[in-house]
């Protein structure tokens, strides 16, 4: 994808009319392709369906940069139920959170007590809980809630990006935690000052952080429909033998689903990442400057009957 479309979608991503209107249409063309629902509870029959098919799931309350100290503590609140009903449903899913849902724009110690909140009941109910990666400038703080709360929680997760120049450096740090990390390329508008603006220097960088995670032997997400990612990380688990309860995919819902299943066939641990919610069109627009494949993959799930 060239820079220019790159910059248009994620121009799109923040247009705020075309948000509210994504709002007022989005359950009835994204719900069940794209994303599970308008709510968590719609989107259970779409994840028992993903279960029986042998793919394990994420769930993600899609909103973000929330500014309100009311809404951040609602969105904690949905959190915790989420976890309480997918242990109930006996679902196989994991929880993604975003920390500017839960408050981190906000406040200091808000933040942490919604995610001391949220843990706590991941931990009673043995639920993983990924705290998704936002933008640069919120990087460093996002790492060091995660190095300080995985001090005390078994059952947290976080993300690095590879088009950051500073991902290889944190994976070295990270690693006195024996941290799970899904390891993503990246989708956020970033200045060559903090990411590589070149496609292939994101690719070797992403490769480069999947065999050094793999090879300190901490469990590892591998979250990517790049079909040269995946079939590099076959070549590495091979020629080092490493275990295949080591390691897992990650795809997106309504994309590359074929590809999904085919991973399971081959005995590899796969896991879709099923957001929900109103606020879905920012999210899809990102995913759509990721990688322009991904396109015809939403157009596809999106029109399908």
């Amino acid at each position: 994808m060239t820079i220019g479309s790159r910059s248009f979608f994620l121009y799109l991503s923040k247009n705020k009319a075309l948000n509210r209107a994504a709002q007022n249409w989005g359950g009835n063309i994204a719900a069940g392709k794209i994303i599970g629902g308008t709510d968590f509870q719609s989107s259970i029959p779409f994840i028992r369906t993903l279960n029986e098919q042998g793919l394990a799931v994420t769930v993600d309350h899609l909103g973000e940069f929330v500014t309100s100290e009311a809404v951040a503590n609602e969105r904690t609140d949905e959190c915790i139920q989420t976890i309480e009903q997918i242990a109930a449903e006996c679902l196989d899913s994991q929880v993604s959170l975003k920390l500017t849902s839960l408050g981190l724009d906000i406040d200091d110690q808000l933040v942490n007590e919604n995610l001391t909140r949220i843990l706590n009941a991941a931990e009673r109910r043995k639920i993983m809980v990924t705290i998704d990666m936002e933008d640069e400038q919120r990087c460093q703080k996002t790492l060091d809630i995660f190095k300080d709360f995985k001090k005390r929680y078994s059952y947290v997760s976080t993300v690095l990006q590879a088009y950051l120049y500073r991902s290889a450096n944190d994976l070295h740090d990270l690693h006195p935690y024996k941290p799970f990390l899904r390891l993503v390329k990246g989708a956020y508008q970033e200045s060559s000052d903090v990411a590589f603006p070149n496609k292939l220097d994101v690719d070797e960088n992403y490769k480069k952080i999947i065999k050094t995670q793999l090879l300190k032997g901490h469990y590892t997400a591998i979250a990517t429909h790049d079909d040269k990612m995946i079939e590099y990380t076959k070549r590495l688990a091979d020629e080092h033998n490493i275990s295949l309860d080591s390691f897992e995919f990650q795809m997106l819902y309504g994309m590359r689903t074929a590809t999904q299943q085919q991973l399971v066939k081959e005995g590899y641990k796969t896991r879709v990442y099923v957001p929900y919610g109103k606020d879905w069109y920012g999210f899809f627009m990102r995913r759509l400057a990721e990688r322009p494949a991904n396109i015809a993959f939403a157009l596809k799930g999106m029109t399908a009957k």
